[in-house]
């Protein structure tokens, strides 16, 4: 199934990522990680990185998931 998100792209809501992936798509047609939560100085996502695939981008999100939970 599909939804239309806030910014009017749409999410496969049966992505690995789940509902909570911080991925964007930048005007370069690069993807960005972005955390999950806010930083309390700024009030903006901290960047996890910047990667040519969003594949490479999902498999750095498991990565950060796994040490965040070890």
């Amino acid at each position: 199934m599909r939804e239309q998100c806030r910014r009017g792209e749409f999410a496969n809501d049966q992505s690995s990522m789940g509902e909570h992936a911080m991925i964007r798509k930048l005007p370069n047609g690069q993807y960005r990680l972005y955390s999950q939560k806010k930083d309390p100085k700024t009030g903006r996502r901290r960047n996890l990185g910047t990667f040519r695939t969003r594949s490479a981008a999902e498999k750095h999100e498991r990565a950060v998931q796994f040490f965040k939970r070890r």
